[in-house]
């Protein structure tokens, strides 16, 4: 009998954002609202929010959505920001939540990975792939 493909149980992108701009990646506020922001553009339903500050002056914060979760921690003195995007089933694009959080820290660069997670081919044994890629952002820089 052959084994049927089924649709992966989730996708995870694992995020490095570097060249992030301090004053937006330090501002508990403005990285809730990008959170929130690239939860509901991906099609995500949010649950629950949880953002603080993450002594001395990063952010950290988690956003439960329905699907899964978003969540962030930063470090302004590097312009760095970490992020995790996870999200189960196929109806929403964790992708454009990811390009829309990266382009919002104001990166400069970023390196993906994004882990396909619970592949199964029928047999109930799941397994998971992993790709990764680095995207460069072009800003608007005044001379």
């Amino acid at each position: 009998m052959a084994k049927k493909n089924h649709s992966p149980i989730g996708h995870h992108y694992i995020v490095e954002a570097s060249g992030c701009d301090p004053k937006i990646i330090s501002s508990v506020e403005k990285v809730q609202q990008i959170l929130v922001k690239a939860a509901e553009i991906s099609g995500a339903q949010v649950w629950s929010v949880s953002i603080n500050r993450f002594p001395p002056n990063g952010v950290s914060g988690v956003i439960v959505i329905s699907e899964s979760h978003i969540s962030t921690h930063t470090w302004p003195e590097f312009g760095y920001g970490a992020l995790d995007f996870y999200t189960c089933g196929n109806e929403i694009d964790p992708e454009k939540a990811v390009v829309y959080a990266v382009e919002a820290f104001g990166a400069s660069t970023s390196h993906i990975t994004e882990i396909t997670r619970g592949i199964d081919e029928g047999d109930r044994i799941y397994y998971q792939s992993l790709i990764t890629w680095e995207e460069d952002f072009v800003r608007n820089k005044k001379k």
